[in-house]
């Protein structure tokens, strides 16, 4: 059997340890083999997975991929605070996320309250709150 195999098989049965080092042997972020990018890309998935959020943070300072990983993990989990300090040390994905998480949750006055103290001069964050704000009511 293959290592992919064997990766593939551990990560049917949540064996995330097993999983996690036969993949990230073979990972490479800035590879030129697309293999190993995607193998990247594996490993990161099979990260948050295992809930190694720990270790997504450690790539996160410094690979990009790790930090979206990382980013939509936090919202999945629901986990605002989290997302919040992140967009508060600068990370504008964060921002971005935590912004849709909270217009998605019917919280847009919330949203547009995260950008103006978070993100005030950034335009797509104040997009994606335009998107999600109701729409005015009908004025009688």
């Amino acid at each position: 059997m293959e290592w992919f195999e064997q990766a593939r098989a551990a990560e049917q049965i949540c064996d995330w340890e097993t999983a996690i080092a036969l993949v990230s042997v073979h990972a490479g972020c800035h590879s030129a083999d697309p293999s190993a990018h995607d193998n990247h890309l594996w490993h990161l998935d099979l990260l948050a997975r295992a809930e190694r959020l720990t270790e997504l943070t450690e790539l996160a300072r410094t690979d990009v991929h790790a930090r979206r990983k990382l980013n939509r993990s936090l919202r999945e989990r629901g986990m605002e605070a989290a997302l919040r300090d992140r967009a508060e040390d600068g990370d504008r994905d964060a921002l971005y996320v935590m912004v849709r998480l909270l217009c998605e949750t019917g919280r847009a006055r919330e949203a547009d309250r995260a950008v103006q103290d978070l993100g005030p001069d950034d335009h797509y964050a104040h997009r994606i709150v335009a998107s999600c704000a109701p729409p005015p009511s009908a004025a009688s």
